[in-house]
């Protein structure tokens, strides 16, 4: 059950909006959702500004702002989101969120009497394009998946699959936030060093394994400052929301460069994430309990609580497939991979807040968070074509006859999400995808 000291109206099941898409069965962006995003008409030389999604419709905030029909937190909110990234909304915090959510909640909803003011700031989501929908001043790439980290040790480091700080230690690596770019933005296969098992010397070249990673990622709001830790109990107050993440990865390369430090540049790439950020009040009525084993070592103190245990897990269904240059040329529909679900994650996002400023380190609104590759209890669960295709020994069969080890030149690789349950309306968090070009 939901902890209902998180829910409110604003989740109420039974409400519909006057934009009628926004009703529809399996719609991704019900009123119920309202996640945000930075977006201008395509092709046109306005300024990004962030909006928020209503079914098919983005609500302009910008232009919504400028009608001056709110006051108090919600005007100066709407301020904020006149800049054509999310950094100074986000560092307001929960107060300004929710008063934001709560009052277009009300202004969406069917029989709302701002429903004439409103659509004046509606415009199709099929004819805007998106930008980050922040500034991400830094990233850092957890690794929260036990089914993830077993099987790719188990690849890595057969006599060692999982090291012993894994049921410790929520264990991250500092990221390139660079080379993160939003769903769309296709990107040239990396060149690198690798070395052959059987080679005496390394090589350079084009990345002959080149996979994808199946990840959430998370957006900081307001930060801490530099030596104040934040702890778990106030973790999820600092959390504004979280999107779908692909960490693309380079695994012939990352093979011969990850020891002893860690990946570097078979991760930087490129890496890709959903347009739209779904916050993390909207997804209230799917927190879930969360679980350690018993024969496992149990977290640390500042780790632990009873909050996180009752509600610390997130019951979202995530899905990959793939698009192959012979589907799309033919016209066939992509193809899943794979689907999991992040509950299934070793460790929390709050247990991740906690540890990652634990030792004073400071975090600042718009920071990301990947969540490691979310692979799952059962081998079709994999988040990454390492797990699927075991390492490249077995290959993955398609239904049009093609084949798979690793991703080719071509291959367009999309990931979706959602949550869903009875007594709850749908949230989704559309889609990521990005196409592999050939190297130059």
């Amino acid at each position: 059950m939901p902890n209902t000291n998180l829910l409110n109206e604003t989740h109420n099941p039974a409400l519909t909006s006057w934009v009628e898409s926004a009703n529809l069965e399996n719609c991704d962006f019900p009123i119920q959702n309202l996640p945000f995003a930075s977006f201008k008409r395509k092709g046109s030389v306005e300024d990004f500004r962030a909006g928020v999604a209503i079914g098919d419709q983005v609500l302009d905030l910008k232009a919504l702002f400028a009608l001056s029909i709110f006051d108090g937190d919600v005007q100066s909110a709407l301020a904020q989101c006149c800049h054509s990234q999310l950094n100074a909304f986000m560092s307001m915090g929960k107060r300004y969120w929710g008063a934001v959510r709560q009052a277009l909640s009300k202004g969406l909803t069917k029989g709302s009497e701002l429903q004439i003011a409103l659509t004046s700031c509606l415009i199709a989501q099929a004819d805007v394009e998106y930008a980050l929908p922040c500034q991400i001043g830094d990233y850092t790439d957890f690794y929260t998946s036990i089914h993830h980290a077993t099987s790719v040790g188990s690849k890595f480091r057969p006599d060692n699959p999982l090291l012993p700080n894994y049921k410790w230690v929520p264990i991250g690596y500092h990221g390139r936030s660079s080379s993160i770019e939003v769903s769309g933005s296709n990107f040239k296969r990396p060149k690198g060093q690798t070395k052959a098992p059987t080679a005496t010397e390394p090589s350079f070249g084009p990345c002959k394994r080149l996979d994808y990673e199946l990840e959430v990622g998370v957006f900081i709001g307001n930060g801490n400052d530099l030596g104040e830790p934040i702890s778990i109990d106030n973790a999820e107050e600092h959390v504004f929301g979280i999107c779908l993440f692909n960490d693309w990865s380079a695994r012939d390369i990352q093979g011969w460069e990850y020891q002893p430090l860690g990946p570097f540049l078979s991760k930087s790439f490129a890496s890709t994430i959903s347009p739209w950020i779904v916050t993390s009040e909207a997804l209230a009525p799917y927190r879930a309990q969360w679980t350690r084993d018993e024969a496992d070592p149990q977290p640390l103190p500042y780790l632990e609580s009873k909050h996180n245990r009752a509600f610390g897990s997130l019951d979202l269904n995530l899905q990959v497939l793939i698009e192959t240059e012979t589907m799309r040329n033919s016209a066939q529909a992509a193809v899943q991979l794979s689907q999991s679900n992040f509950k299934d994650s070793y460790w929390t996002v709050a247990q991740m807040v906690a540890h990652h400023t634990v030792n004073g380190c400071n975090l600042r609104p718009g920071d990301m968070f990947g969540s490691g590759t979310q692979s799952g209890p059962n081998p079709e669960e994999a988040g990454s074509m390492l797990e699927l295709s075991n390492a490249g020994a077995e290959p993955i069969s398609l239904p049009n006859g093609e084949t798979r080890t690793f991703l080719e030149d071509g291959d367009c690789v999309i990931m979706k999400g959602w949550c869903k349950k009875a007594g709850a309306a749908r949230i989704g968090f559309g889609e990521v995808s990005a196409t592999v070009l050939a190297a130059d």
